[in-house]
């Protein structure tokens, strides 16, 4: 395979990778927020969300799809129903009725470069759920659909000063029984731990379950060709490691499955929500539909007895924060496989240690993908070395091949085994000069997926105008650079011996691929363009080293 065609189906298999990436967007609905640049962060002066939205749509203990959601649909600005938490990584909001968290601020991450607001995962406005809910269910549950109990606090405000800060929460029922509802927040953790401790004061036993799930308004939202992100639920279980499960999918059908480990989350760019069990027992995994265009998936442990006088204690965690690899999968086994590297992630995820080992020695990830690119191309040189002398050798014996066609005509059997003969006494491989480049390829694509879904480069700089890698480049420099380095790379390249329309595709390539790069995000156009650059390089050494071996053509004559 020539080096022009070789080089138009790369280029080939580049855009219908990203079409199938449309393809995907499109057809997974809610895949970017609707309205994110438009999301107003609670305010730090009242300390209140606007609104609530629909009810509280409390699962049953028996069948998750049957419950049909309460009718709380206005939530008053009284400060005496909220609870301040104050950490390092979280400025949270909880609703003593219920007990659920109702907004979380990520203290660490802003919701844009523009803006010194920080970026509110969980939030609770009017026509905008997304709230963290947990109760107990059951034959003498505190929660359900006529209602759910309003907790008591010592205090409105809370500030984490040491490694680690409990909210205790008291609610008692008509018999006197306690149930103290506990969150724990940890000191450089988006982990929360959320326990029941429920004392029994009545003369029967009481069988309760815990519940915790997350419901979000399933607003459409829209991605792009070359940002195809998910939103949407997704879950893990014994049987599934990591699997999506898309808004229409709750809508078509109720996921209700069992499973000894597992979660239930909420994923969106960059940032996911998740109850985790922390019992390694029967918990059932579940998602229902809620009022005003709400998605709901939770989780629901096996029921306890608690005896009279006895205390039992209910134990769950909820992970609220950034997709960080190493934390999710301290949290809970597969929950770092929220950061989809997709097909290739056997090949993403050693690509991205990479990139993390190299950040922590030039401590910036603009300088770790250059140097990321410098190593992946010095592994490959040897493929690339191939691929150029395949191209020569193949451009050697072009007369040969023409006088075949001649000789030959229209009989393409002869053709083709005189053609492989002539391989075999030339010691030519016809793919030769494609194969190395297709091997390339999966790098391209995982790096891809490296830099649209590792957090760690949301905002992060490189130098100058670059300000941030995940987002496209603002002056479109970067791609303009790299449109000139296809078209010095392209006139490096031997005059090819191919058609008029060949020779005219090639032409424009390299203004092809700078339109389509323009909204790359910019680490990747940045990879690409040190990548050619050390190509011309790698080419110039590889091209002399052809002349002096005599095999070198340029247009159709040998080079003396």
């Amino acid at each position: 395979m020539n080096s022009p065609r070789s080089i138009l189906l790369i280029a080939f298999l580049v855009v219908s990778f990203f079409l199938y990436q449309t393809w995907m967007v499109e057809t997974a609905p809610g895949t970017e927020r609707a309205n994110q640049t438009s999301q107003t962060s609670t305010s730090t002066d009242s300390n209140m969300p606007r609104a609530t939205s629909g009810g509280d749509s409390v699962p049953s203990a028996t069948n998750s799809s049957s419950s049909v959601p309460g009718s709380d649909n206005d939530i008053s600005a009284n400060s005496d129903r909220y609870v301040r938490v104050q950490t390092d990584v979280f400025d949270a909001i909880i609703d003593r009725r219920g007990g659920d968290i109702i907004s979380a601020e990520l203290m660490q991450f802003s919701r844009s470069l523009e803006s010194d607001a920080k970026f509110q995962l969980l939030h609770n406005q009017a026509g905008d759920v997304y709230i963290a809910q947990s109760g107990l269910i059951g034959a003498d549950g505190t929660d359900s659909n006529r209602g759910r109990p309003t907790f008591s606090t010592e205090k409105s405000e809370y500030t984490l000063t040491g490694d680690s800060l409990t909210i205790p929460m008291t609610f008692t029922t008509d018999d006197g029984s306690t149930i103290k509802k506990l969150f724990t927040f940890t000191r450089n953790s988006y982990a929360i731990d959320v326990a029941y401790e429920v004392t029994n004061a009545s003369d029967s036993a009481k069988t309760m379950q815990f519940y915790g799930q997350l419901k979000q308004s399933m607003n459409e939202g829209s991605g792009s060709m070359v940002m195809p992100t998910y939103r949407g639920a997704a879950y893990s279980s014994d049987n599934e490691r990591y699997e999506k499960y898309t808004f229409d999918d709750i809508k078509e059908r109720s996921l209700n499955i069992t499973t000894n480990e597992g979660w239930a989350g909420m994923l969106e760019h960059y940032f996911a929500s998740a109850w985790i069990p922390r019992q390694s027992q029967e918990n059932r995994l579940f998602t229902q539909t809620a009022s005003n265009n709400q998605a709901v998936i939770g989780i629901i442990e096996p029921a306890k007895t608690i005896a009279p006088g006895q205390t039992e204690t209910f134990v769950s965690t909820l992970y609220a924060g950034p997709k960080d690899q190493d934390s999710m999968a301290e949290i809970a086994p597969h929950l770092d496989l929220t950061v989809d590297y997709g097909i290739l992630w056997w090949l993403a995820q050693p690509l991205f240690k990479l990139l993390q080992f190299l950040h922590g020695i030039v401590l910036n990830w603009g300088l770790a993908i250059v140097l990321t690119t410098v190593i992946i191309k010095a592994l490959l040189f040897p493929l690339t070395k191939a691929q150029y002398v395949s191209m020569a050798k193949m451009r050697m014996i072009q007369p040969k091949m023409q006088s075949l066609r001649e000789r030959y005509g229209d009989d393409r059997q002869k053709m083709s085994q005189a053609m492989m003969k002539l391989y075999k006494e030339e010691k030519v491989n016809p793919i030769g000069g494609c194969f190395p480049m297709l091997l390339q390829l999966p790098i391209f694509l995982a790096l891809y997926w490296v830099l649209l879904e590792s957090v760690e480069l949301r905002h992060s700089p490189l130098f100058l105008w670059i300000n941030d890698l995940s987002a496209k480049d603002p002056y479109y420099v970067l791609p303009i650079l790299m449109g000139i380095s296809m078209f010095v790379m392209q006139r490096l390249q031997p005059t090819p011996t191919a058609d008029p329309m060949q020779q005219k595709l090639l032409t424009y390539m390299p203004v092809v691929f700078t339109v389509f790069f323009l909204w790359f995000p910019a680490g990747l156009v940045l990879y690409w363009l040190v990548s050619n650059l050390i190509t011309i390089a790698q080419m110039q050494i590889i091209y002399r080293g052809l002349e002096k071996k005599g095999l070198m053509v340029r247009g159709n004559r040998k080079k003396k």
